[in-house]
């Protein structure tokens, strides 16, 4: 029993450093032979008793490990402090059964010997608790690896080990940046959380803790109680004293005059003797005018100023502007109706022709001050200097562009038709694979395509407008997102793999709803009977019409926007926990379209006349892109993430860099009316934009690695063949996911694939 014990105690040497963990049980051959000391601490008996021992609490066995350290102020205390630490040792090593009657023995002896000091401590440790004034926290000590870098532990499941040699292992993080972000908004007391990296484990802060945090941000002191304000204590008072405060002799080198100073003053001397130094002149007050028109002097102020222009003189009155003109430059009736219709510029004369009888009844002129003002205007614009016109070719102006074949592949000509909606196509959407093609029409239809045949694989009515389709964009899971009126539907077509459907139908029905649920701005809806058997799964019912939805790229969270005013225009879905949350707090203006980073965790927000971009882990506004367009329309992020396209209803495409400025890098005006939708390439350099005009623009877009590099944009391609109906041309674009192909959907009913 008394050896099991041992396994789990620190041993104490000389000199108070604690020695290795003894990691089992030694035969008593094998060990040093201990000096005969005397035993001090405790009774001698009890160290025979085996029940005793493995009856010892956490405090009594520290008593015997060491770790109580019993002060002494003469030299006899410290010979008892060094027997205690030795008898301490022995203590410890009671389980090997030695030296049990040696100390016994000693003990006995000076026991009846009757030392006053052996007897004090004694009366002293029993009279008071052994751990009241004790200000040791090791026993707090969760992870005992020391002062050693924690870097060393990060290939190593654990972190360190506690008193017990026990491994401390790092708890399981698998968690995400976004199902981070969500326990941000769901815990309240998420922003006093912070995470031990001795056990890495997270710790809540007291109320007392963030107040210290506080103070210490506030520039204030760590202690409340402190004041830093309090009065000086004067330790130098003007009273004469007996004794002086120093009574040190003054330096011999106060007595020296300095050698380095001499040096200075005979340089700054030498210096004023050569004239290298002058003296500051005083200043003339009056300025200093003079007339910028007047004759140039070679040697003269304006001596500088070649070819010198001089001022425009006013134009002398004509017969007209007399008090009393001729008859023929009066205006009759018809001329003054019509010198009042005309423009100001447009005008001969700026006034009236007036005639008076005497210059005694001519009125103050009402235009005095105007003209004036523009002759002195006209006097500023002058210019001052003639300037040389450089002759420069304009077609040195225009860059060097590649040649288009060069650029190959892109979209080149129409392939095939896709008809069957009987309205115009609002939307479209590809699958991960490329296989098949959904499209949403005004018809009140969701029609799925097979690609290579064109050839409508199933049509699922859905009653309304459908104005936005997304295709989750995991290829393990087989779902689609639609718009209609205020609700998202998400379907399973059941087309391809068969396996893939059936694991896309667990993976629906393996949700538990929560016994207590919580308050949401939407509500989930299970599909009945008959619509699953159209492969309706769920309805994500809200209060506004959906606009919009768009998918996250790892296939759990999807984005919607509603038209509706306010900081709720924006909600983000969670498929896996079926729960939805509004993240902005205000709005910005009304939301056109929303997109997720492709690799980060950021959420581009495109209102009317910007776009934000939201970091969700930080809750915090990243950037505000400013597109000069009057009408954002469209939003389509680069593969890498680094630029994104933005189209307006004014038809211009916009091109930015993140990482270069907040404007444009490009502004595109190859459309004659307002673009509808724009779209990226996910493997191939190619973007496009579809428009009102019936056109589709295929642009070559090469993003380079190298930073110093700018993206090289180079119109490749018009596609036509889409006919406008009701001034609306092309209203989506979408490209293949692995073909440099390209799908266009029209006003006119059909859906038309560029190869």
């Amino acid at each position: 029993m008394a050896g099991e014990r041992d396994v789990g105690l620190v041993a104490p040497v000389r000199g108070g450093w604690p020695a290795k963990r003894l990691p089992e049980f030694e035969p008593e051959s094998e060990r040093e032979p201990e000096p005969e000391e005397p035993f001090l601490l405790g009774d001698p008996a009890s160290s025979h008793s085996n029940g005793s021992d493995s009856d010892l609490s956490d405090s009594e066995e520290s008593v015997f490990s060491g770790l109580e350290d019993s002060g002494g102020d003469s030299s006899e205390d410290d010979d008892d402090d060094d027997d205690d630490d030795v008898d301490n040792k022995g203590e410890d090593e009671i389980s090997c059964n030695k030296g049990h009657s040696r100390a016994e023995e000693t003990s006995e002896g000076q026991a009846q010997t009757g030392s006053p000091g052996l007897k004090t401590e004694m009366v002293r440790a029993s009279s008071r608790d052994e751990y009241q004034e004790d200000s040791s926290d090791e026993e707090d000590i969760r992870n005992t690896v020391g002062n050693v870098p924690l870097e060393w532990y990060d290939d190593f499941p654990h972190v360190g080990y506690d008193l017990d040699g026990r491994r401390i292992y790092k708890p399981l993080r698998t968690r995400d940046e976004l199902d981070q972000f969500l326990d941000k908004m769901d815990d309240p007391d998420f922003w006093r959380t912070v995470q031990d990296r001795m056990t890495g484990r997270d710790l809540r802060l007291t109320d007392e803790q963030v107040a210290l945090v506080q103070r210490l941000q506030r520039g204030q002191f760590g202690d409340a109680g402190f004041n830093p304000y309090e009065p000086a204590v004067d330790f130098f008072s003007g009273d004469i004293m007996i004794h002086p405060v120093t009574n040190r002799p003054a330096d011999k080198r106060s007595f020296i005059p300095s050698l380095v100073e001499k040096e200075k003053v005979s340089r700054m001397v030498h210096a004023i003797k050569m004239g290298w130094i002058q003296p500051r002149r005083p200043r003339d007050p009056t300025p200093s005018f003079y007339d910028l028109w007047a004759q140039e002097d070679p040697n003269a102020v304006l001596g500088r100023h070649r070819m010198h222009v001089p001022a425009p003189k006013l134009a002398l009155p004509g017969h007209a502007e007399s008090y009393n003109p001729p008859p023929e430059y009066l205006f009759s009736k018809e001329e003054r109706l019509a010198w009042m219709q005309q423009e100001p510029a447009e005008r001969k004369l700026n006034f009236l022709p007036q005639k008076f009888p005497s210059l005694r009844v001519v009125p103050a002129y009402s235009r005095f001050i105007q003209e004036r003002f523009e002759r002195c205007l006209d006097l500023y614009l002058c210019p001052r200097q003639r300037k040389m016109r450089v002759n420069v070719d304009p077609e040195d102006l225009i860059p060097k562009l590649p040649r288009p074949r060069d650029l190959q592949p892109f979209p080149t000509c129409q392939a095939l038709v896709y008809r069957g909606h009987s309205d115009l196509v609002r939307c479209l959407s590809v699958s991960p694979g490329g296989q098949w093609l959904a499209s949403g029409s005004d018809d009140g239809s969701l029609r799925l395509w097979e690609v290579a045949t064109a050839r409508c694989m199933k049509t699922v009515p859905v009653g309304g407008v459908v104005r936005s389709v997304a295709w989750n964009p995991t290829p393990t899971i087989c779902l689609i997102a639609a718009a209609l009126d205020d609700t998202v539907l998400l379907l399973n077509p059941a087309l391809g793999d068969r396996l893939l459907v059936g694991s896309t139908d667990q993976l629906l029905g393996a949700f538990t709803p929560p016994e207590e649920p919580a308050l949401q701005p939407a509500r989930w809806l299970e599909a009945s009977e008959e619509e699953r058997q159209g492969g309706l799964r769920l309805r994500i019912c809200h209060s506004k019409p959906v606009t919009q939805v768009t998918w996250h790229g790892r296939g759990d969270y999807l984005a919607v926007v509603l038209a509706t005013p306010g900081h709720t225009q924006v909600l983000i879905h969670q498929l896996s926990r079926r729960r939805s949350q509004s993240p902005f707090r205000r709005s910005h203006g009304q939301v056109q379209c929303v997109a997720f980073h492709p690799t980060r965790p950021f959420l581009l927000v495109a209102s009317q006349r910007s776009v934000r971009v939201y970091h969700l882990l930080r809750q915090e506004l990243t950037k505000k892109l400013m597109p000069n367009c009057k009408w954002v329309s469209s939003m389509a992020v680069h593969p890498v993430g680094d630029n994104i396209i933005c189209g307006s209803y004014d038809s211009k495409l916009v091109w930015f860099d993140l990482d270069l400025s907040t404007k444009p890098y490009k502004v595109l005006r190859h459309h004659k009316k307002a673009l509808r939708a724009v779209a990226f390439h996910p493997r191939y350099p190619l973007f496009a934009s579809g428009s009102d005009d019936g056109t589709v623009i295929v642009c070559h877009g090469m993003v380079y690695n190298d930073l110093l590099q700018n993206p090289l944009l180079v119109p490749v391609k018009v596609l036509k063949g889409h006919t406008v109906t009701r001034d609306l041309g092309v209203l989506d674009v979408a490209f293949h996911p692995t073909q440099p192909w390209i799908f266009s959907s029209g006003a006119d009913g059909t859906i038309r694939l560029f190869t």
